[in-house]
């Protein structure tokens, strides 16, 4: 069995949102045409409370600024999908009756959570992985925002989870703090035995 998963697909990750990733929208019609490919899909969220950790403002501190949190580093970033707002909403466009089962993450006030299987201290879990194991699920092909942040965390618990793990890399978009960003998840997510397609493989 296969699984697409939508990684974070939402209003502040797109155009006009706090936490805009460069061509986020193009993506949109490149994963609406992935879905009808599979039988089972499933999307994660952000769902971050007001004051969560990740939050620039929560600390007085600039986006960009990386602080450490309970011996965890935290990189900040501006408030984003925050729980009930429009920010927090699937973007327009994307084909959401298809989905299975939505996954929401980084709802703990006090741990960010990248992964859409695990918050960043792996203290628990979204229930993703029962999800998929419940369907007898082997492989997983990944797409969403942003590339080298939980597109990457997602893929790589994907592999360590024992899942054949595929990112579609023209259905995913990243957002770069520092040059070559992108560059350097996608070669760590092949150190990581994560496979990367294109979705002309895929919608041949």
């Amino acid at each position: 069995m296969q699984a697409l998963i939508l990684v974070d697909i939402q209003n502040d990750f797109c155009s006009g949102g706090a936490l805009a990733v460069p061509g986020g929208d193009e993506i949109i019609p490149v994963v609406n045409a992935l879905q009808q490919k599979f039988k089972l899909v499933a999307a994660t969220r952000d769902w971050h409370p007001p004051g969560h950790v990740s939050f620039a403002s929560t600390h007085g501190r600039k986006p960009g600024e990386v602080i450490t949190v309970n011996g965890v580093e935290q990189v900040l970033w501006p408030d984003h999908c925050v729980q009930h707002t429009w920010g927090a909403e699937f973007a327009p466009g994307l084909e959401t009756t298809g989905i299975a089962r939505e996954f929401t993450k980084g709802s703990d006030p006090h741990i960010d959570s990248y992964s859409g299987f695990f918050d960043n201290q792996r203290l628990r879990s979204t229930g993703l992985e029962n999800f998929l194991r419940d369907r007898k699920v082997e492989k997983i092909y990944i797409a969403g925002l942003a590339t080298n942040v939980c597109v990457m965390y997602t893929a790589l618990d994907g592999v360590l989870l024992g899942f054949d793990t595929v990112v579609i890399e023209d259905a995913c978009r990243g957002v770069e703090l520092e040059p070559g960003d992108v560059d350097r998840a996608l070669e760590r997510m092949r150190a990581g035995k994560v496979r990367l397609y294109s979705s002309r493989e895929l919608l041949k």
